[in-house]
């Protein structure tokens, strides 16, 4: 009692220490996998709000206006549409303009003094872990983006973190175009450590200075907010017709939040994406006189977005996203803002709560493969699965973000280490089965040896004869389905039935082990052909089984299938064991093939086979199938084996 509590603890402790092992290593990664298949899972309901569009500069741009590097007066050209000719909103523009373009140098002078023109837009500029170069006046600069980005923080946080971010510089803009520009927000964009985008970061807290992401500037200038609260959890903002909770991860350098992404046919734009070369031709038409390519009315209370995606001239700007592996640059812009629009963002699960969630699926799986029965365990483990993902799904829908893989793995962990568990107790208790038959039936076996009680002496001697295995197909799930009275009461009428056909066949019982018995024919009960004697017992044995197969379904008990394997050849007989105490048994090569060929019937799918040493002696009187070649373990060379069809 004592050693098998020891080893319930043993266990015990492996089971937790790869609990926490595997908790530990999958949590992160399956958290991340998790958010990815549950955006692709549930995209389908989420469409990106209308009213906010992109202008790309893609191929089609560089083939009809001109290759890149363009002229700083195209981008007028855009901007000059949309802020004159159209009624659009805003204008973004996710670029960084940090050199003079020292081939057009008056068109870059025009670019400098017209930026200023354009009271709609809000230009991109870049945080760097580099430090400022040595020719840029540091304080000027920081004075100015401080003034560009203009954004107003109440830090209402219960703990104030100290450290600021890990950035060392910004990019520095060109002097007249960072002087002139009306609006800046950084356009930095946060990726997770296997590569993928999936949240966004609104504030830097750059020098106890927090600075607005180009997205939160736009918003701050489309919804007229002043000030934004940055609390514990949240990043907050209120106006008469606009109200801002971001559920934010608050970390010493920034605040995180996780994106929803949108619906995308081409998975690589969710918004409505038009042409920088139609937007450009519809311009100088207008100035024309003439009828544009694109409509302005089509701008209407649109806000825009203005980047760069072509697979030509190194202009490609694409991430990797949960729902796309090339997902444009300026697109990502336009879903930051479209989720402070909308107030559409996922809310994530406590650390806590995804451990105690893990834990209970484990522990509820683990009780429920300790209560049922495999098929009924299985089934049950299956339901658990699917609704944890439903519930998982639905979850996602409204907007709260759980780990779908994490337990999922758990529920696979429990299975295991619950059958592990059950596999040993099982062990533990076929043993306890095979002692207490061997026990009782070795008087069986000893009625053998009662003729010759006077002679009976340790040794024996070598004897042509044939060993008859038998064997219980699949016992450990048919103990497990039923308590161990019932098993021993099950196991006990079929020994009981069985039995007695050895005894009618000419054989010898020669011992249980377990679900399995050996009989010898050929050895005490001398006949003209032992071989024949076991291959009759067999087909009675099978016939008997098929009999006990129907009264046990109608008894409610379990359908039993055996596989019975016979070898003929020679084999020592004898008494085994010490002074003390006997046993009469049989060993040799005869008995190991036979129990072997029995194992085969398993692979064959067959009931019924015996060795070609067999066959030989009773071809005549049976029919049967050859099965050829097969490697028989201990056997230096294939051998054939023949599955008995009937007796003649």
């Amino acid at each position: 009692m004592e050693l098998k509590q020891r080893n319930t603890k043993f266990l015990l402790i492996i089971f937790i220490l790869i609990f926490i092992m595997v908790y530990k290593l999958s949590s992160g990664v399956l958290g991340l996998k998790s958010y990815n298949f549950m955006n692709k899972l549930t995209i389908n309901n989420k469409l990106a709000d209308k009213n906010i569009v992109l202008v790309v500069i893609d191929d089609k741009s560089l083939r009809e206006i001109g290759r890149w590097p363009w002229k700083r007066e195209y981008y007028l050209e855009i901007f000059d549409f949309f802020e004159n000719h159209t009624k659009a909103k805003l204008i973004g523009y996710d670029g960084l303009i940090t050199a003079p373009d020292t081939t057009e140098k008056k068109s870059d002078e025009k670019f400098f003094k017209d930026i200023e023109k354009y009271k709609k837009l809000t230009a991109g500029f870049a945080f760097s872990y580099d430090e400022f170069e040595k020719n840029i006046d540091k304080e000027k600069n920081k004075s100015l983006l401080k003034e560009k980005t203009a954004i107003k923080i109440i830090d209402r946080r219960t703990k104030k973190l100290e450290k600021t971010t890990d950035y060392k510089s910004f990019s520095a803009l060109i002097e007249p175009y960072f002087k002139n520009i009306n609006s800046l927000g950084f356009v930095n964009v946060p990726v997770d450590k296997d590569g993928y985008i999936r949240k966004a970061s609104n504030l830097v807290n750059f020098e106890n200075q927090f600075y607005p992401s180009l997205a939160l500037r736009m918003y701050q200038k489309y919804t007229g907010i002043e000030e934004f609260i940055l609390a514990d959890k949240f990043l907050l903002g209120f106006s008469d017709n606009y109200s801002l909770k971001v559920p934010v991860e608050n970390t010493s350098a920034m605040t995180l939040n996780y994106s929803c992404f949108y619906k995308s046919d081409d998975s690589i734009y969710s918004h409505k994406k038009y042409s920088a070369a139609d937007i450009i031709n519809s311009y100088r038409a207008i100035k024309k006189g003439q009828k544009p390519l694109i409509n302005p009315q089509d701008f209407n209370n649109k806000v825009v977005f203005i980047g760069a995606n072509a697979n030509a001239q190194g202009l490609e700007d694409t991430g990797r996203t949960p729902i796309s592996e090339n997902f444009s640059g300026v697109d990502i812009q336009a879903v930051n803002f479209d989720n402070l629009v909308n107030n559409n963002y996922y809310r994530t699960a406590s650390s806590s709560y995804t451990l105690l969630t893990t834990i209970f699926i484990f522990l509820l799986v683990f009780f429920i493969i300790g209560v049922f029965s495999i098929q009924q365990a299985l089934l049950l483990s299956v339901i658990i699965g699917f609704l944890y993902g439903f519930f998982v799904y639905f979850m996602y829908t409204q907007k709260i973000a759980l780990n779908l893989f994490l337990p999922e793995l758990f529920i696979l962990l429990a299975i295991g280490f619950a059958y592990s568990y059950r596999y040993l107790l099982e062990n533990n208790k076929k043993r306890k089965i095979q002692t207490a038959m061997g026990k009782y039936l070795s008087q069986d076996v000893m009625q053998n040896v009662v003729e010759n009680i006077d002679n009976i002496a340790l040794g024996g001697k070598r004897e042509d004869i044939s060993v008859l295995f038998a064997d219980i197909r699949n016992f450990t799930s048919i103990a497990e389905s039923i308590d161990a009275e019932c098993t021993t009461k099950i196991l006990n009428e079929y020994f009981s039935a069985l039995v007695p056909l050895i005894e009618q066949n000419n054989g010898i019982l020669n011992k249980f082990m377990g679900d399995a018995l050996l009989a010898i024919f050929g050895s005490s009960k001398k006949t003209e052909n032992h071989a024949l004697d076991a291959v009759q017992c067999a087909d009675k044995m099978l016939k008997k089984v098929k009999y006990l197969q129907e009264k046990w379904i109608e008894e409610g008990k379990p359908k039993i299938e055996i596989g019975i394997g016979i070898c003929s050849g020679e084999a020592f007989i004898g008494n085994i064991g010490s002074a003390e105490r006997f046993e009469y048994t049989v060993i040799g090569d005869t008995v190991n093939t036979a129990s072997r060929i029995e194992s085969y019937n398993k692979i064959y799918r067959t009931n019924f086979l015996i060795s070609e040493s067999c066959y030989k002696r009773v071809e005549d009187l049976i029919d049967a199938i050859i099965i050829k070649d097969v490697v028989i373990r201990g056997k230096a060379n294939k051998v054939n084996l023949y599955e008995v069809i009937r007796l003649k």
